[in-house]
């Protein structure tokens, strides 16, 4: 069981985390003004004390304490240590992100620290954006200066405020949305203090406000965390120290992308050749901001190069790369024809030699990846090539360079932002060498080959994050197949459910080239939006018995998990296509939907089908507004027997 103490923005988002999981826990606020609906937990209102908590987590077997209070939160945070410690629980503590301390702004260690500093500066006017529970220490200071206060208009903060005996007066009230700069206009106070609460606490904010005003800013320091607590920084992160620490609480297991895996690599190998150190691990942000750290497998060095493997870990993702060596290897060079000569001298990070053609393709590679992506972005200070195991692309389509090495575009971002702020000198470049053993085999149970994606897998992930049986996954993975079918000018594309459909439509219409034959799995509607927004002129969507009578009930995702068949449909269509009495009543028998085969006689089944079809087509055409659709049914031995 989890206890998650919350009441903050990270409180909610640790909600949604654990309600994912679709079991029982706990969630903890002071009071009982947060509103938050809890899908699976029990929420619980008013302050514990160490005891009471002690006794709460021994009563309700809680395993996992969740610490995602206020940071300046520090007697709850000093109560959670001291269970923690006492009963042998872990404890996660959901921190904030928080900017730079830039050093224009005055750090103060406590509130009477911030006192005294803006005594000795001679601040005599302050608006205090710090909160209604900020009176009480800094009461020295508003009792002799001039001192508005910003809080939140509401009874409990009102009567905090009235008990302090703050003058009523002087109270501002905040408005959400409303324009800082406009308060400081109507106030003109000397300065503002407030605390550094971070990126959700609008810090940001409230310092840009302050500077275009040309005020100083006083800022109190968030109090220090137990060493003890585990850090994360976003809900993926909380995601998988929950799965590592509580490991039966979700189900299923998430992961990460080997984009993320790659990225953690080669981060890890620039450190290892810039400071000659083992790496055990690689701290790396996400698209999202999120910071996550994954651990580092081995680290090597050759000569001017270094190499780090990190072991992708898919979750419980069906994913054919989970458990492979991501080996990312990193040299550094001053200019392109540096570059080349160092990716020419270089070895397999097992200190093999590099064959001769892979040296004058790395030299060419090396050099027109140099001249491609040379721009005023930097992007040309990390140049990628493709290692063992990891694709070539051939084809259009995916956003990639023809002849360059199939990393995708967000693990290259990802790669630069990590590896840019850490190059030695301006004219510094990394070559970035990613490397999958045996990389080849297992591209040949993906898309890849259909794709034109030769040699190996893709470095791929928009997120970093695996989830478990991700339907983005498979989506995304349709529209770079339908992606490439377009770029290469195929006007006709042919959607079916899987290998078998597939080879069944690919006799029929052999004219067409591979890629025109697209895979939509159980995603229909998906797919058919997919050839709406490229524009194909020409659908053919090749459709079996089993998932046909989903999809004329309007279904357009049919997945078993999600929809069955529903034999008071079928009885339904099959009166209304005038089938015997003794026919409907069959179908309620029936198991499989492709029974239906057998059991229509001969007459029936012409009318039956092409209602079916019809049914389905009806849902499906509005998808493709501009494209012509046609819908074929194929029976269990392969033969197309109704069209519409």
């Amino acid at each position: 069981m989890i206890l998650i103490l919350g009441g903050t923005t990270e409180g909610r988002v640790a909600v949604r985390v654990a309600d994912e999981a679709a079991a029982t826990y706990y969630y903890s606020t002071k009071g009982t003004l947060q509103s938050i609906e809890c899908a699976h937990g029990i929420r619980l209102t008013g302050a514990m004390n160490a005891e009471e908590m002690e006794c709460f987590c021994r009563d309700h077997a809680i395993k996992l304490l969740i610490d995602a209070a206020h940071p300046f939160a520090q007697v709850l945070h000093q109560t959670i240590e001291k269970v923690s410690k006492c009963l042998q629980i872990p404890v996660i503590r959901y921190e904030r992100r928080y900017p730079p301390r830039d050093e224009d702004l005055i750090w103060c260690d406590s509130y009477a620290d911030a006192i005294h500093q803006m005594e000795n500066k001679g601040i005599q006017r302050l608006l205090a954006l710090s909160g209604v529970n900020t009176l009480a220490p800094l009461r020295p200071y508003w009792r002799s200066h001039t001192t508005w206060f910003r809080i939140l208009e509401r009874e409990e903060s009102l009567s905090l405020a009235e008990k302090q005996g703050f003058p009523q007066e002087r109270l501002v009230f905040y408005r959400e949305g409303e324009d800082e700069l406009k308060l400081l206009e109507q106030l003109h106070p000397d300065a503002i203090l407030t605390k550094e609460s971070g990126f959700s606490g609008y810090f940001t904010d409230k310092v840009n406000a302050a500077r275009q005003f040309g005020i100083p800013v006083f800022v109190v320091k968030r109090p220090a965390l137990p060493e003890t607590f585990y850090r994360v920084y976003g809900e993926d992160g909380l995601r998988k120290q929950i799965e590592r620490l509580l490991p039966e609480f979700f189900p299923l297991k998430s992961g990460y992308t080997t984009g993320a895996c790659a990225t953690a690599a080669a981060k890890a190998a620039l450190l290892a050749l810039l400071s000659r150190k083992e790496q055990t691990e690689s701290q790396i942000t996400l698209p999202s901001g999120e910071q996550i750290t994954l651990p580092v497998a081995y680290t090597e060095w050759a000569g001017c190069s270094a190499t780090c493997t990190v072991i992708k870990e898919s979750g419980d993702d069906p994913d054919v790369t989970n458990h492979s060596r991501i080996r990312v290897t990193v040299q550094l060079s001053l200019d392109a024809s540096g570059c080349a000569i160092a990716v020419a001298e270089s070895c397999h990070g097992d200190g093999t030699a590099v064959p001769s053609r892979w040296h004058k393709r790395a030299t060419v590679m090396a050099q027109e990846e140099y001249c491609q992506e040379t721009e005023s972005d930097d992007t040309g200070r990390v140049i990628f090539l493709a290692g063992e195991g990891v694709g070539t692309v051939t084809l259009p389509g995916l956003g990639l360079k023809v002849g360059g090495p199939a990393i995708n575009a967000t693990p290259r971002k990802m790669i630069r932002q990590e590896l840019i702020p850490l190059l030695p000198s301006p004219d510094s470049v990394a070559i970035v060498t990613v490397s999958v053993p045996g990389g080849e085999e297992l591209a040949k149970r993906t898309f890849n080959p259909k794709l034109g994606i030769i040699g190996g897998i893709s470095i791929i992930g928009t997120s970093g994050i695996v989830r478990p049986f991700s339907s983005d996954a498979f989506i995304a993975s349709i529209r770079k197949e339908a992606s490439v079918a377009k770029a290469i000018g195929c006007e006709t594309l042919v959607i079916n459910s899987g290998a078998k459909s597939e080879r069944y439509l690919r006799s029929l219409y052999a004219s067409l080239p591979p890629q025109s034959f697209v895979h939509y799995g159980n995603f229909i509607g998906e797919t058919l939006k997919i050839a709406a927004d490229l524009g194909f002129k020409q659908v053919i969507l090749g459709i079996m018995i089993g998932k046909a009578v989903k999809l004329a009930e309007g279904f357009l995702d049919t997945h078993s998990k999600k929809v069955v068949m529903n034999k008071g449909f079928l009885q339904d269509v099959a009166k209304e296509a005038k089938c015997e009495e003794a026919t409907v009543d069959a179908i309620n028998r029936i198991t499989l939907a492709r029974e239906l085969w057998e059991l229509l006689a001969e007459k029936e089944q012409n009318r039956f089908f092409p209602l079916l079809l019809q049914k389905c087509k009806s849902y499906c055409a509005p998808i493709l507004p501009d494209g012509e659709l046609t819908l074929l049914l194929i029976s269990e031995e392969g033969k197309v027997l109704y069209q519409s």
